[in-house]
């Protein structure tokens, strides 16, 4: 379900400098096919930390960029700034290829991360009250995916389609209001909102426990657009390198580490049965 550089969290003018910076110096390393640049949210740095150390062994560089929003990793690699990147699920790959005209292509799984609606004002969706306001991701994969979640709660109900949006609304007895944000801000709008639609990531940079959600996603074969996938340029999809990066990541030692730093946020994708 969406990060400038942890390393200077800055401007936009700053920042759009430091990115063309990354893309020429990127230009300058595509001789070295054993240096491998991945772009990933910040949280999941100590994750790629094992996946880093275990390519090193195979004589791979893996170069970890960490970026806080949910479009630059994306315009990094179809830039070549990066050779693949980890942070999006299938639907919001097929929506900015299809906005941008680009060609990237998931190459593995990686986990899953259970959409989930989180409060400082109530307990559970019976004491959600009229004209109450929703927090909700701006993009279109992850808007859809939150009012899908909130259909599921019996809140509203929608149109059948693929990915709705809030014109696709079609009962809200509630009369709820949306406010929509970049997903990485959800969880930052919970004191002036009855309740947010936070994406797992965000939860857990923000500490959420989701045993203390007010409703969460249910994981079933429905889910597997939104399982989070490791990507690469079309061109690139059987790179061997890129390969031995994506086995590196579906190893006991990541899932491990996944686990120490999700709790029940996240779980793996590679190795799972769904129903």
């Amino acid at each position: 379900m969406n990060k400038f550089f942890k390393v200077a969290r800055v401007p936009m003018l700053l920042f759009t400098v430091m990115l063309g910076l990354v893309l020429l110096t990127g230009c300058g390393n595509r001789h070295d096919s054993n240096t491998v640049r991945v772009g990933i949210n910040a949280s999941d740095a100590p994750i790629w930390e094992v996946v880093k150390k275990k390519v090193k062994k195979e004589g791979i560089n893996l170069k970890i960029l960490e970026f806080n929003d949910y479009n630059q990793p994306n315009m990094a690699l179809a830039q070549g700034g990066l050779e693949m990147n980890a942070y999006q699920h299938t639907y919001f790959l097929d929506s900015w290829n299809k906005s941008h005209h680009t060609d990237l292509v998931p190459i593995g799984y990686s986990i899953i991360q259970p959409l989930a609606m989180y409060s400082h004002k109530i307990k559970n969706i019976d004491q959600i009250k009229e004209n109450a306001k929703i927090t909700i991701p701006n993009d279109s994969s992850n808007e859809a995916r939150a009012l899908q979640l909130l259909e599921s709660a019996g809140l509203i109900t929608l149109k059948d389609k693929k990915l709705p949006s809030v014109k696709d609304v079609t009962s809200n007895k509630l009369h709820l209001k949306f406010i929509t944000l970049d997903a990485a801000q959800t969880a930052r709008s919970l004191d002036d909102v009855t309740a947010a639609i936070v994406n797992g990531n965000v939860a857990a940079d923000a500490k959420f426990n989701p045993k203390n959600a007010v409703y969460r996603e249910k994981i079933t074969k429905k889910s597997k657009p939104w399982i989070n996938i490791i990507v690469a340029d079309k061109k690139q999809r059987n790179n061997k390198n890129y390969k031995k990066v994506v086995k590196a990541y579906q190893s006991k030692e990541t899932a491990k580490e996944i686990k120490k730093v999700y709790g029940d946020n996240a779980v793996t994708a590679w190795n799972l049965k769904l129903k």
